[in-house]
């Protein structure tokens, strides 16, 4: 597999790009930056970029609120296919941090589930209680990844998550103009060796195809 003889050069595009640590909802097209620097990361003899999370979150990007989308404070999702164009150019893989373990609080079904309570579609995309409370008195208690409640645990036994987060990484990989060079991680490595169930791994390598880092 072209990953485990590559080298890789790490950057997390929200520190790196200067954003604001919370998400103000401003977009401002900051992640060319990264793109900026393929000359020289190639210099430094990588071949592969590992980008910490790019997409929409609440603040730190491990947050996330919506997989289909970059942050907003790094600019648009074209920005981005720019910005893989760049790297692709230079011969360089791009391999993006999934954060498929957890979401944020601010996660579009988490805050469906917020409003409507039982009544919420997206209620058993999480692990709730609703005899409980939780740390921010949403009238329901939830599972938060290693007791962090602003990280919502996905429930990623549940069929409609993972055909979302499989949904969402077909959408991500199609704004590569070279799928070939682009790949996947599930956020870190204790994340996807805690939580990921064999099955739902195994479809998510099946959908990924060539673009699937392991």
């Amino acid at each position: 597999m072209w990953a485990d003889k590559s080298v890789f050069y790490q950057i997390y595009p929200l520190g790196f790009c200067g954003t604001p640590r919370e998400n103000d909802g401003v977009p401002a097209s900051r992640i060319g930056k990264v793109g900026d620097w393929a000359e020289h990361i190639c210099r430094l003899g990588a071949d592969a970029v590992y980008l910490s999370p790019v997409f929409e979150s609440d603040r730190h990007g491990y947050d996330t609120r919506d997989y289909r989308k970059i942050d907003c404070r790094l600019g648009t999702n074209e920005d981005f296919a720019r910005v893989c164009e760049a790297l692709h150019s230079h011969g360089i893989k791009v391999v993006l941090d999934g954060v498929f373990n957890h979401v944020g609080r601010g996660f579009w079904a988490f805050r469906d589930v917020q409003e409507r309570k039982w009544d919420s579609p997206y209620k058993d995309w999480f692990h709730i209680n609703f005899d409980g409370n939780s740390n921010y008195n949403d009238g329901f208690w939830y599972e938060g990844w290693e007791g962090h409640y602003e990280l919502v645990k996905l429930n990623l036994r549940n069929s409609a998550v993972a055909d979302h987060l499989l949904e969402s990484d077909r959408k991500s990989t199609r704004l590569n103009s070279s799928p070939s060079g682009f790949g996947w991680s599930g956020s870190t490595s204790t994340d996807c060796g805690w939580t990921w169930p064999i099955v739902w791994t195994g479809s998510f390598c099946t959908a990924c195809g060539s673009s699937a880092t392991g």
